[in-house]
This record gives structure tokens, sequence and C-alpha cells, in this order.
């Protein structure tokens, strides 16, 4: 028992733990959790609700389920479609694909992190920015490219994607000063 305690205490530290409000998930468990089998469908809409899977979620949905919390821990980190940290406001895809990167998305990615504070796959201090790569963006005649919340911006320069960056902060500060409408 004490083994699997240790292990257990192990793979929590890879999770983000977060306050957040269990019963939100209520519902879904009591439509969900009767078979071990619908695990990756409770994990996915939980993600939907919270953003992203933090401990404290993971671990009531194996307590709720009957499961043990190293199975649920062992399925969150082996699908990549599960983040197990909070992401910001607005997701940035730098696309790391052929075309991209014969164009310099390279110098693009080293001018992001700079502009960010970040370095690729984190999100900023702020909460307000993830950057992230993607093997391809599908946006080849763009090259170099990346794509906010879904919006392609390119072809880039790195002056070019970080002057995208501050317009997204500004127009953010508006937001908040109450000047804009969202």
């Amino acid at each position: 028992m004490n083994c699997i305690c240790k292990a257990e205490t192990q793979m929590e530290k890879q999770f983000a733990q977060a306050d957040v409000d269990l019963h939100l998930i209520d519902e879904l468990l009591a439509q969900y959790s009767k078979e071990t089998g619908n695990l990756i469908t409770v994990l996915q809409k939980a993600q939907d609700i919270y953003g992203y899977l933090p401990l404290s979620v993971l671990q009531y949905i194996a307590d709720e389920m009957g499961v043990k919390r190293t199975q649920v821990y062992g399925v969150a980190t082996f699908y990549t479609q599960f983040r197990l940290t909070a992401m910001g406001k607005y997701i940035i895809l730098l696309c790391e694909g052929t075309a991209c990167h014969v164009n310099g998305s390279e110098r693009i990615a080293t001018a992001l992190e700079e502009e960010l504070k970040v370095n690729m796959g984190e999100t900023t201090e702020d909460g307000l920015f993830t950057l992230s790569d993607a093997a391809c963006l599908g946006c080849c005649s763009l090259a170099p490219v990346m794509m906010i919340n879904g919006q392609a911006y390119g072809p880039l320069t790195p002056d070019k994607a970080c002057s995208i960056i501050r317009e997204i902060y500004a127009h953010e500060k508006l937001l908040e000063e109450g000047g804009v409408t969202a």
C-alpha cells in the first residue's frame, strides 16, 4: 500500500492544482460513472467544462467512478487531447510545417517567446496567451503562419507577429478599462 501511495504522489506532481467547483461535473458523473469504460468520455466532458483537467477534478472523477486514481492519471497523461494545465484566453498555434519552417517559423517562435516571456507550450503569467506549436495548420500559402483562436495570421515576420500580440494586449487593456465591448 505504501508503494502505491508513493507512486500516486509522484504522478500527482505533474498535474496543476486549482480550486474549482467540483459539483459542475456531478450531472456528468451521474450520467456516465456507472461504467469504467466511460472514463475517456468523462475526462473529455470535464475538460470541456473546466478548460483543462486540474488534479482535484481527476481525483473527484476517480473517487466518484470507483476507479483507482492512478488509472485516471494514466489515461489523462497518455492521450494528447487532454490538457493538464490551464490554457490562456488566446491560444497561439505556430505552424512548424515544412513551408513555414523553410520560411522562418523558428525566428517567429523566438520572437514570440521573447515578447510573451514564455517558452513554447507555456501560458503567460496573466493567463492571456498560451504559446504552442502545430505540425501543420494547412495554410501553406501564408507561410510562415500562426493561428490565434482559429484566426490565421501570415505571412509573418518576427516584428509582425509581435505587433499582432501587442494589438491583442491593447484591446484587452481597453476591455479591462471598460472602453470596448467584447
